[in-house]
């Protein structure tokens, strides 16, 4: 009887292990193709901060240049 008790005992917990892993395997692969979609979201932010960063440093120089234009007009009209 107890033989039979043991038996179904470790049966019942290998059957409730397994539907554990499932749900953990689930839950893991979840997890994994959240951290892939925002590893690739990282990336995309990335990417449009160096073209930012490139766009605002061709806006410095440009201003740089019209202000050297506006002080070589302002030399030319001393009196």
């Amino acid at each position: 009887m107890k033989k039979m008790l043991l038996v179904g005992v470790v049966g019942l917990s290998a059957l409730l292990g397994g539907c554990a892993n499932t749900e953990l395997e689930t839950s893991v692969q979840n997890l994994s193709n959240k951290v892939d979609q925002l590893a690739q979201d990282v990336s995309a932010v990335r990417a449009d901060q160096s073209k930012i960063a490139a766009d605002v440093a061709d806006a410095k120089a440009e201003a740089a240049r019209a202000n050297q234009r506006l002080d070589n007009m302002a030399t030319s009209y001393k009196k």
